[in-house]
Parts: C-alpha cells; structure tokens; sequence
C-alpha cells in the first residue's frame, strides 16, 4: 500500500482510509458490528498498509471512538504508526452548547475525544460539517489553540460548499491560524457534484481529499439489488437511489464484467484516478471489503473504461452537507 501526501502538507497516509463508523453499537444503528467483529477486519486493513483511521465523536455516540482507541493500540506497538482521524460538529450531549463549533464545544469535544481513544493527540482533526450559528473567526482560532495544544496535528473538514472552506482558509491566513490541510466530501460515481467547485478548488490551494461514501453506500456494488439492512435504513442511500443511478451502477458491473474483478474495485479504482483524490473512506463490515479496496489501488483503467463509467451521470440536487 502505498503512502501518500496529504495535499500539500508533509503528513503521509495510506491511499486507503479505513472508515471506522461501522463499528460502534447496534444500540445507534443496526447494521453497526461490535467489537470483536471489528477486530479481525481493523488486523486485517493493517497487514494490508492501511496506515489511515477516520472515526468521529457522533458515531454511536462515542463508542466508535472507544474501539478504534482499543484495536489500533492492539495491532500498532509505536503510536506514530499510524494516522487517527476524528471529528466534531454533531450533538454530543443533550445541552445547547454540546454541539456545534463554538469555542465552548470544541474545547470540550476535544478532551472527551481524546479519552474515548485513549491517546495524547489525534494527527487529523476535523469539523464534520459547516456551523451556521457560530462565527467563523471563533471556530478558527479554537481549532488553532487545539494545535498549539498539542491535542490535534493537523486540522481538516467535511461536507460544506466550497464557499464556506474557501471563507474558512480565508480566515485562517488572514490571521495567522492553522489552515484546513484536507477536505472530506461525498464522493462518488452516483455523487460527482463536488466536481463543479470544491474538488477544482482543492486541487488548486493543496488541499488532500479523502471522499466519504465511494460505493455511494454500497448502490455501486449492488446496483437494483437492495438487499442489505443498510440500504433498507440509511435515507442518504434512499435518496441516491434513482433511476439514473441504477444505470451508473450497471456500469459498472459492465467494467468489472468483463474486467473480471469485482464491482467495489472498479468504482474505488475510478476514484482513485480522479487527480484530487488522496484516500478514499472505506466502509468494512468484511474483510474481503478491505481487499477489494486494496487491490483497487492497483487497479488501472482504460480511459474508454472511465469514459463508460462517467456517461449515465445525471446532474444532483447538493446532499450531504447537512
């Protein structure tokens, strides 16, 4: 597996990220694996080089972080091994300041953060989505002081409109603070509207893009075959399940048809191609998903087998960003 730059800082992380929100509790949602059936998938993305875990505060409700905390402290013996990723914006607790990017939450959310995963500092900390409610400047400067604490290396974000990060970067120049290194946006055959702004402005400024949802939550590889507890109960999947994107599915089985691979590397490997992607955010919940992605890495595509991956796109209403 090869490590790569996180845009344009000196941070190298694995082409593949190991999304951990499959992990948690059934108690947040029911297709969410426990511990001990996590553990062999975690080992297993390891012995692969996946150096990259992406967790977040929200995901079943803190416990996600308690068993990334436990299984990476169990396969890596030097804690600069690997690259820990977290997040922060969704409620935390039931209080009018336990969400949000204010000063107070995330001065909170950090510290909290930190214990649930049981280390000194995460290298990649992020803002899981934009704050309407709360300044820009003071969300700026708090995540700065997170970084001159020591608590967080690097800092990145999610799911917003380009204008939004571009206000964001804005800011933090303007005043000395640390700037966003990476963008994680939905990202995907069945999803390309952040191609229009966020993805030329990424590759522009330097900035790393680590997409979350690359099988647009398994529809790439399952095309009209809805079948999975996931896809009967996430309303994001429901509403990506369009006609048009059936026929961007069946696209792909036809690349990976006659590719002879399965359909979760010919998507993953798509988006690997695209000259903004750093890592994309993989979902696990077997460890020959791992494989595939891993392989996907290697995989090369013709650009006859793009230009047949991209023709069924229709245009999106923006999803995700809330």
């Amino acid at each position: 597996m090869n490590q790569v730059r996180l845009g344009g800082s000196g941070l190298k992380v694995s082409r593949i990220c190991l999304g951990m929100m499959t992990y948690g509790s059934k108690a947040w949602r029911e297709w969410v694996l426990d511990e001990h059936a996590a553990a062999p998938i975690v080992r297993r993305a390891a012995e692969q080089g996946i150096t990259f875990f992406d967790t977040a505060d929200m995901y079943s409700d803190g416990v996600s972080e308690q068993i990334t905390g436990r299984l990476l402290r169990s396969i890596f013996t030097d804690r600069d091994d690997y690259v820990l990723a977290t997040k922060v914006y969704f409620p935390s607790g039931p209080g009018p300041n336990a969400g949000g990017l204010s000063r107070k939450h995330i001065m909170s959310a950090i510290d909290a953060s930190l214990r649930r995963l049981g280390t000194d500092h995460v290298d990649l900390y992020q803002i899981h989505r934009w704050d309407p409610d709360t300044p820009i400047e003071e969300t700026m400067q708090a995540l700065h002081d997170v970084v001159r604490a020591g608590k967080a290396r690097y800092l990145g974000a999610s799911s917003m409109y380009a204008w939004q990060f571009a206000k964001a970067q804005h800011v933090a120049e303007r005043n000395g603070w640390t700037r966003f290194i990476s963008m994680q946006p939905q990202y995907n055959l069945a999803y390309r509207e952040e191609e229009r702004e966020m993805l030329p402005y990424c590759l522009d400024s330097g900035v790393g893009v680590i997409p979350w949802s690359p099988l647009a939550k398994g529809l790439l590889t399952r095309g009209r075959r809805q079948e999975s507890l996931r896809s009967r109960t996430d309303p994001l999947l429901q509403r990506l399940a369009q006609e048009q994107d059936y026929a961007v599915a069946d696209a792909v089985a036809a690349v990976a048809e006659a590719r002879q691979v399965p359909a979760a590397q010919v998507a993953l490997a798509w988006l690997l191609s695209r000259p903004a992607v750093t890592a994309p955010i993989i979902g696990a919940s077997q460890q020959r998903h791992v494989d595939d992605a891993v392989a996907a890495a290697g995989l090369r595509l013709t650009e006859d087998e793009i230009a047949a991956l991209e023709a069924p796109y229709r245009p999106h209403q923006v999803i995700g960003h809330q």
